[in-house]
This record gives C-alpha cells, sequence and structure tokens, in this order.
C-alpha cells in the first residue's frame, strides 16, 4: 500500500473552471493574491504530473511545497 502525500500548490492566476477540471485530484481555493491548488498525491510521478500540468497550463507557479503529514 502507497503512503500519499499532501501538497500544496500555489500559481498567480484565478482558474477557470476548465482549467479545474485539469486538476481532479486536487482541491482548489481561491486566495486574495493567488489560486491554491492542494491535496494528497500517491508518489513522484503523480507530483510530476501535476507539475507539467500546471506548465502546460501556462500557469505562473508561485509555490510548491509538501505540507505536514
Amino acid at each position: 500500500m502507497l503512503e500519499t502525500r499532501r501538497y500544496e500548490f500555489r500559481v498567480a492566476e484565478r482558474l477557470s473552471a476548465t482549467v479545474v477540471a485539469a486538476f481532479p485530484e486536487l482541491s482548489v481555493m481561491d486566495g486574495s493574491s493567488c489560486t491554491v491548488l492542494f491535496g494528497p498525491l500517491r508518489d513522484d510521478a503523480e507530483l510530476h504530473g501535476v507539475l507539467t500540468r500546471l506548465h502546460l497550463l501556462g500557469l505562473t507557479i508561485l509555490d510548491v511545497h509538501r505540507l505536514p503529514d
């Protein structure tokens, strides 16, 4: 059984419903100056998949970090 790790991604842009749908594994919260995506990821491959989608969608990544267990 794989242990999931929780991550938080902050991007500069406000996300449309279409872009939010590209990240079904994450929850999304609009902040005052950025959008926060967060949730559990199974492994490094899933982490890199999220980072790749953020990049391909042209989003400006402000911060990525692992949340405490």
